[in-house]
């Protein structure tokens, strides 16, 4: 772990380096994500299955699990494991019951005014299936659409196992298109024979899949472009090494691209973790992803006050922001910017995985600063509500139409006097 300190002469510019860990190169995979895109979109499901074959290795017959096979494969699930994610599905299922929006109407003038909340018809959720399996990102993905009630919910996944299949029931998930990669990304977006269209796609995936939503957004909505996991630790002196370690090798497990990034107040802190984690290293079964992780892009900044580290939090605006330090509330107060934060010694990220309750999809690579973690309120659709009484358009009727002829606009001006 590389250990920089503030006023060093490489400190500010890992700052900004580190600032820009969002800028993805999807130039790279664009013509070939582009030319899968638009070989489904003409050829459908024979265009389906041959890129499962090319790109997958294996052969499909049925391009959808209807929610009948899901449930009989559900079934093969150990009964201990499908009643924890039970568990950590009601969680989640409580959590965004409170972000329901029942939108609102009010009255002012004599016109009725409003705003009605629908859900999307269809929405689409992508589920990885390459270096592990990830069930709980199915429960975090789809239950959101679920509570906001949408009708139909896909989920795009290769080769679903039981464990995947158990938490898509447990999910609401209605259908089961089994494919990965740009291919999935380009049934749910255009359709096929086999799969009807969807109208926002979400989930994170490989380069080739964030390309892929990149490059039909404008056809579907998409949650974002997801890049590397990451966490932010914020360590003061009474911060436990052995815990931080942990929660730092958490993200670097993930791949190899994972960012695990510290912010200490001394060298010595900064030491002591470092040394953990490299003790905590050598005992993970996925060593060599945690250790690739660690050592292209894990960072302990040493800043000295918790000012500066307020600061640096709010530049990086981390995907995952842990604050292990004695007034965490207090800390956050001047961050603006972040995907989910951990407050406190005995709240690992961890939590946030499986069943704390919030949605572990979140923005990352910095992305926090304008975008928020997936929720029931990504799979709403607003109209607003807007109703004159004759008294009213009479008594707008000189606001209206001198708006309408300072903008040259004399039609929308008649519009008004007709009535």
């Amino acid at each position: 772990m590389r250990i920089v300190v503030r006023g060093s002469e490489g400190y500010e510019p890992l700052l900004r380096a580190l600032e820009r860990r969002g800028d993805q190169d999807l130039a790279k995979v664009e013509a070939p994500v582009r030319a899968i895109l638009e070989d489904v979109k003409a050829r459908g499901d024979v265009a389906l299955r041959e890129l499962v074959t090319r790109f997958e290795a294996r052969t499909i017959t049925n391009v959808i699990w209807d929610r009948d096979a899901i449930e009989r494969g559900a079934k093969e699930l150990d009964p201990k494991i499908h009643a924890r994610l039970v568990e950590a599905g009601d969680r989640i299922r409580r959590y965004h019951m409170r972000q329901i929006d029942p939108g609102f109407r009010y009255e002012e003038d004599g016109i009725v005014l409003g705003s009605r909340v629908r859900p999307v018809k269809a929405a689409g959720v992508y589920a990885p299936g390459g270096k592990a399996r990830y069930p709980s990102s199915v429960l975090m993905s789809a239950i959101p659409a679920a509570v906001a009630g949408v009708p139909r919910i896909v989920l795009a996944t290769p080769r679903p196992t039981p464990e995947i299949l158990a938490a898509a029931v447990i999910s609401g998930v209605t259908e089961i298109v089994d494919a990965g990669g740009a291919q999935a990304i380009a049934a749910l977006a255009y359709g096929t024979e086999s799969v009807k269209r969807v109208d926002k796609i979400v989930g994170p995936g490989n380069l080739y899949v964030a390309c892929a939503k990149r490059l039909v957004f404008g056809t579907v909505d998409i949650d974002g472009i997801a890049g590397p996991s990451e966490i932010l630790v914020v360590a003061d002196d009474q911060a436990d090494p052995r815990v931080v370690a942990a929660d730092l090798l958490s993200q670097a497990e993930h791949d190899e691209d994972a960012y695990a990034l510290l912010v200490t107040l001394s060298e010595q802190q900064a030491n002591a973790i470092a040394s953990e984690v490299e003790k905590q290293l050598a005992l993970l079964p996925r060593r060599e992803i945690a250790e690739a992780s660690i050592r292209n892009h894990a960072v302990a900044l040493v800043v000295g006050d918790l000012v500066e580290a307020g600061r640096v939090a709010d530049v990086l605006a981390a995907e995952h922001l842990s604050l292990q330090v004695r007034e965490p509330e207090t800390l956050l107060e001047s961050i603006g910017a972040a995907g989910a934060a951990f407050l406190g010694d005995h709240t690992p990220e961890a939590a946030g995985d499986y069943a704390a309750g919030p949605s572990h999809v979140l923005p990352t690579g910095g992305a926090a600063r304008f975008h928020s973690p997936l929720g029931v309120y990504d799979f709403i659709v607003r109209t607003s509500l807007v109703r004159y009484s004759k008294e009213a358009i009479h008594a707008q009727r000189g606001l209206l139409t001198e708006l309408a002829r300072l903008e040259g606009l004399e039609a929308h001006a008649r519009a008004v006097e007709a009535r």
